[in-house]
């Protein structure tokens, strides 16, 4: 027996014509459309968490190096590249942390005269503490000290008004060195959110202002509080973030730090 004869109708329905394929895509892309700003903030809030971790790290790693060699270290040299000598490094001369000749003594330098200010900048010496050199948006960390949390034992400085009793013989600083960067809530300096700190450190978060990149460029600055976390000087700002403020600073507890310097025996 023969098949018996399709009508020529069916034959045009045995598959998806182009525009109900084209339907089909559309609306796949405008489901997309609408995932993809979840899946961006999502992404954003991954990389603000990892950010955040590596930063509580960078604080225990500080404390901890502290303990072994009885002070901070000295920040890295900012505008060095990744790979080049020296890069990730602690800047110093002598005992002292480097500074760049005629910057006020801010600008941590591996090649020029010792500092002779109160506090010093630069990048975390991310090689020197065994952490990793950029924050998860690839910026490096900008990091401060005052000086005498930071000069070598033999340096015996410490700090404005304190003279220890008796004098330590294992650490750079004493239980009454007092810290030297001040924290606000805003650029204006009129709420103290933490003051005379050993050591601030921070990321510059998702849009970087101010920070400075692996090839030892800084990007410009941004907001006029974004401005003050990047302009070398005592003031830091630290707040929640906002349209025009993503920075997020931290510093070192000088109560966590002294108590730690007690415990391993570097602070009488």
């Amino acid at each position: 027996m023969t098949e018996p004869h399709r009508p020529a109708m069916e034959k045009y329905h045995s598959g998806f014509t182009l525009v109900e394929i084209a339907m089909v895509l559309f609306i796949v892309t405008l489901l997309l459309a609408g995932l993809l700003p979840t899946i961006t903030v999502q992404l954003e809030q991954q990389r603000t968490n990892e950010t955040r971790k590596q930063l509580n790290d960078i604080h225990q790693a500080l404390i901890g190096y502290a303990m072994v060699n009885g002070r901070l270290p000295c920040p890295a040299k900012a505008s060095l590249a990744t790979g080049t000598a020296n890069a990730g490094i602690e800047a110093m001369t002598g005992n002292y942390c480097a500074c760049v000749t005629g910057g006020g003594n801010t600008v941590a330098d591996t090649s020029t005269n010792a500092c002779t200010g109160t506090t010093v900048t630069g990048v975390l010496p991310w090689a020197t503490l065994g952490l990793k050199e950029t924050d998860a948006w690839d910026h490096r960390f900008t990091y401060r000290v005052a000086t005498y949390f930071a000069d070598k034992i033999a340096a015996n400085t410490y700090g404005s008004g304190c003279v220890p009793v008796p004098t330590p013989t294992a650490a750079s600083f004493a239980l009454c060195s007092p810290g030297v960067p001040d924290v606000f809530s805003d650029s204006s300096g009129s709420n103290a959110v933490a003051t005379d700190v050993p050591a601030i450190f921070l990321s510059h978060g998702m849009n970087g202002f101010g920070a400075y990149t692996s090839n030892g460029n800084q990007l410009a600055g941004g907001s006029a509080d974004e401005s003050e976390n990047s302009d070398n000087d005592n003031t830091f700002v630290s707040h929640n973030p906002t349209s025009s403020f993503d920075d997020m600073p931290a510093w070192v507890v000088p109560g966590i730090l002294f108590n730690r310097m007690i415990t391993a025996g570097k602070l009488p």
